[in-house]
């Protein structure tokens, strides 16, 4: 699947089972598993306070959401957005247990039944890294992909920083030209014969090997039965 989407959500709480809303819904588009420049991102009103505990994390506030669109309103751009694409989340039971919420108060089908497939960046990352930390930060980290504007947690900006790690952890499921551009690139090249091919073999000098021989003899001062390649070199030799 060339088309990929990469999706998170901020919401009001943890559990969309006691009431819990959506509140930031975004997501960028990967194209050949380059970023294409098309993006999603929508702030909703949830008719509901955030917890305590979730407004330090997105730092949205009721009064930043009181004009916000409520979720139904913007449910059919997003499923025109990630419709029959392969959509990637971090964690994904979380965000999808919040979206099926969402769809059922508006009498909709499950997320999953609106894209192509749903795949946990999270999963991949214990399965790579197991015993590790593998939230988005600790895989920022890993990868080396910046994440200093990360101060709080925001939909589109942690999508955004998602698609580079999911590049990165997935870098083994294509060859090491899938970065050039031209599928002539990508052509397999004729094989070329090596057979008359001969190894040009570089001696060292003596300079090289009075050096050598000084390293050697240093290394043996430093065993007390002496250096365990010199004790019987004939043996070596006709290992």
């Amino acid at each position: 699947m060339t088309r990929q989407i990469v999706l998170d959500t901020e919401t009001t709480g943890l559990n969309p089972a006691s009431g819990d809303r959506i509140i930031e819904v975004a997501a960028v588009e990967l194209f050949k598993r380059r970023r294409s420049g098309a993006h999603f991102q929508r702030y909703v009103n949830p008719q509901r306070p955030s917890h305590p505990d979730a407004l330090r994390v997105h730092g949205l506030t009721e009064e930043f959401l009181a004009d916000k669109p409520l979720f139904g309103q913007v449910v059919a751009d997003l499923l025109d957005f990630v419709r029959d694409a392969e959509v990637i989340i971090h964690n994904a039971a979380f965000d999808v247990g919040f979206l099926d919420a969402e769809f059922d108060r508006l009498g909709l089908p499950p997320f999953a039944q609106h894209c192509g497939s749903i795949t946990d960046s999270l999963t991949l990352a214990r399965t790579q890294f197991p015993g590790k930390f593998n939230s988005l930060d600790a895989l920022c980290k890993r990868f080396g992909v910046d994440n200093t504007r990360r101060t709080l947690h925001g939909a589109l900006l942690d999508a955004e920083l998602l698609a580079e790690v999911y590049v990165w952890l997935t870098r083994g499921q294509d060859s090491l030209v899938m970065e050039l551009d031209g599928p002539e690139l990508l052509a397999e090249s004729d094989p070329v014969d090596l057979s008359g091919f001969v190894l040009p073999v570089q001696l060292a000098d003596d300079t090289e090997l009075q050096a050598h021989a000084a390293i050697l003899q240093s290394l043996d001062k430093g065993c007390a039965s002496g250096s365990v390649w010199r004790q019987d070199p004939a043996g070596l030799q006709s290992a």
